[in-house]
């Protein structure tokens, strides 16, 4: 018959920690502490991606300007023969 409570106790005692959650087990503040470093983190990857954006954009510029007259005739979609 004990065995049979402390089955059944066991059973209840693994049914409430599977209830739990990290939330649950946390202090609020340490919780809200993980919100806004979490926030933080988005904050800095978006201004990463940015500014890598801004950079390939100006390095693109960079490189156009660069081209020469033979490149740029080159790259042209209009077929120069029939100027010719």
């Amino acid at each position: 018959m004990k065995k049979k409570k402390q089955v059944k106790a066991n059973e209840g005692l693994k049914s409430q920690q599977e209830q739990l959650t990290l939330k649950d087990t946390l202090n609020a503040g340490i919780l809200e502490q993980l919100k806004e470093k979490q926030k933080k983190l988005k904050v800095e990857e978006e201004a990463k991606q940015a500014a890598a954006e801004q950079k390939k954009r100006e390095e693109r510029r960079r490189r156009e300007k660069n081209k020469s007259f033979e490149e740029l005739l080159n790259e042209s979609n209009m077929d120069w023969e029939k100027y010719k």
